[in-house]
């Protein structure tokens, strides 16, 4: 049976999977993102595959950076990766804790410093990241700062804010 709105049945076997196999927890991401020539259309594309079909979503850079203002920028959707992946951490820790949430929302904001990006300064790009989560529950404060924690802890979004990790960048000319 579902606790808020988490497959507690799906995830207990995963977990259990993942303790006889650490092998079995490994998991490989990609998108792949096209860029548009046609001025009328956001600036770049790119088709999601999940479970149960496709979702295409679409950006364009910031109208001050060039954009045409017709999509979301890049990092609205780092920023919406960030809030959802803190939101399923915690829904999902919560669920496999007990702990009954009625209501859940969360922000993030960038405070962002752009004089790097246009070649200006040598000026951090992004100044801090902040979260903020509201949450309704009938858990006590205690139980509410240990489940914070742990999404913390958890949440692969932050764990890719606040870790170093390899970046590889390959460049291939196309004929």
């Amino acid at each position: 049976m579902p606790m808020n709105n988490i497959n507690l049945e799906e995830m207990k076997s995963f977990v259990e999977e993942a303790k006889q196999d650490l092998t079995k927890s490994k998991r490989t991401k990609k998108v792949e993102c096209l860029w548009n020539f046609d001025e009328r259309k956001p600036q770049m594309e790119s088709k999601l595959s999940h479970p149960k079909g496709d979702t295409t979503i679409y950006s364009d850079l910031a109208p001050f950076m060039g954009g045409s203002g017709l999509a979301p920028d890049p990092i609205q959707y780092c920023l919406f990766g960030l809030a959802a992946c803190f939101a399923g951490t915690l829904m999902s820790t919560a669920a496999m804790m007990g702990i009954k949430i009625q209501g859940l929302k969360v922000s993030a904001e960038n405070y962002m410093d752009f004089s790097k990006t246009i070649g200006l300064t040598n000026n951090p790009i992004t100044e801090k990241t902040k979260i903020i989560t509201e949450v309704k529950s009938d858990a006590n404060k205690n139980q509410l700062k240990d489940l914070e924690r742990l999404a913390r802890e958890r949440c692969p979004g932050v764990y890719c804010l606040i870790n170093p990790i390899p970046l590889e960048l390959e460049l291939v000319r196309v004929q």
